[in-house]
């Protein structure tokens, strides 16, 4: 893993390191005679790297409450910026077809194109999470329906008992995913009623309910291999057109690296958080670096380690689940008093605000990935197409 030593440094001295900015005047005169004599192509390339640092650098700032990062809202700018990122260099590629037709250039394109595909199958196995998360929410729905206030103003024991059944679906859906995963809901499975396990399972519960990739397909596997090769170029290696294949060598780096981040945060099939290295002598380096160190950091929390997935909205969840669920332990005489009434009221409001933040958060992260899966699809038939008729 890298040394953190270097990530206390500001964001201001690493562009001005990065991009020459500096307070000599006669320094700054020099830059400016440099950029007009760039290329056209030298300055869309310089482009394309400051984009990427920009829009990472916004998700990294520190500006971002704990409670904002990993929750649907940033996920969604965390897509926003890739897809952000892949037109800058679909932009570079199409204008530059020639150039990428030709070696070492046309390799390093195929590889990421190869990647592409690799994404592709991620993205539809990450929507298989976020269909689970839904199955999740309607079982907490129908917990928070149980105590519904306009319905009764005292709390009987038949709506503990529908609460509890929600929950003992819950917990047999989630054990079912997450088999031998030792999260919250495995844990809470045995005070919501063991002994209907196998009767719930004849209903339909299946593995799985993963549609887009086989039983034996892995996440982690795939991350794993979207990563093999990813190697940043040398200049005496490639020669005139480094700046192309660095780009190249980005772009493959950026797609990597946010599919990673999203299998963290979302249930996916044999997921998990495999180690590597961010290249530290690149401007988005260090951006890129604190979020991983960040989601890294998160992952080892107590609370976090058994998590299917460390999405905000999917750890708002667990805790309310704790907490409903010891409710309804602690319930053994009714009516219940004030007090206990009170807890429980307090606990299903809160039990609702997640419910709430999920119902809508949910679909716009679908719809989001959809455009992704949409638009890393389409580029690579227009890329490779317009690299096929430059060749010909």
């Amino acid at each position: 893993m890298p040394s953190t030593s270097s990530s206390g440094i500001s964001f201001g001295t690493i562009r001005r390191s990065i991009l020459g900015f500096g307070s000599d005047h006669n320094q700054i005169h020099s830059e400016e005679l440099n950029n007009e004599s760039k290329s056209l192509l030298d300055r869309e390339l310089e482009g394309f790297q400051n984009q990427v640092f920009n829009q990472f650098h916004t998700l990294s700032s520190s500006s971002s409450s704990a409670d904002d990062f990993l929750s649907i809202d940033w996920m969604l700018k965390l897509l926003d910026a890739f897809l952000a990122c892949q037109e800058d260099f679909k932009r570079i590629l199409l204008k530059n077809s020639e150039l990428f037709s030709k070696p070492p250039l046309d390799r390093l394109l195929m590889e990421f194109f190869d990647r592409s595909i690799k994404a592709l199958d991620i993205c539809n196995a990450v929507r298989d999470g976020i269909e689970k998360v839904r199955v999740w929410h309607k079982h907490l729905e129908i917990v928070s329906s149980a105590f519904d206030s306009k319905q009764r103003n005292v709390m009987g024991e038949g709506q503990f008992r529908r609460a509890r059944k929600a929950l003992t679906d819950l917990a047999i859906v989630m054990l079912d995913d997450q088999k031998d995963s030792g999260s919250v809901f495995s844990n809470r499975n045995r005070s919501f009623g063991r002994q209907n396990k196998g009767k719930e399972r004849k209903k339909g519960h299946s593995k799985s309910l993963s549609w887009s990739v086989s039983n034996s397909w892995s996440a982690t596997k795939q991350l794993q291999s979207m990563a093999n090769g990813l190697v940043q170029p040398r200049v005496n290696e490639i020669g005139q057109q480094f700046g192309l294949a660095n780009c190249v060598f980005t772009m493959g780096f950026v797609l990597m690296f946010v599919l990673w981040t999203v299998v963290a945060a979302i249930p996916c099939q044999d997921r998990g958080l495999f180690p590597f290295s961010i290249p530290r002598q690149v401007s988005w380096g260090t951006p890129l670096f604190l979020i991983h160190s960040r989601i890294l950091d998160e992952s080892k929390k107590r609370e976090r380690k058994n998590s299917p997935g460390l999405l905000t909205e999917i750890h708002q969840m667990e805790k309310s689940i704790n907490l409903i669920s010891d409710l309804i332990d602690s319930a053994h005489q009714f009516p219940l008093t004030e007090e206990q009434q009170k807890e429980v009221k307090d606990g299903i409001q809160e039990l609702s605000l997640v419910c709430n933040s999920c119902k809508n958060g949910l679909d716009s992260l679908d719809r989001e990935l959809r455009e992704v899966f949409r638009k890393i699809m389409s580029f690579r038939t227009e890329g490779l197409g317009t690299v096929t008729r430059a060749q010909s």
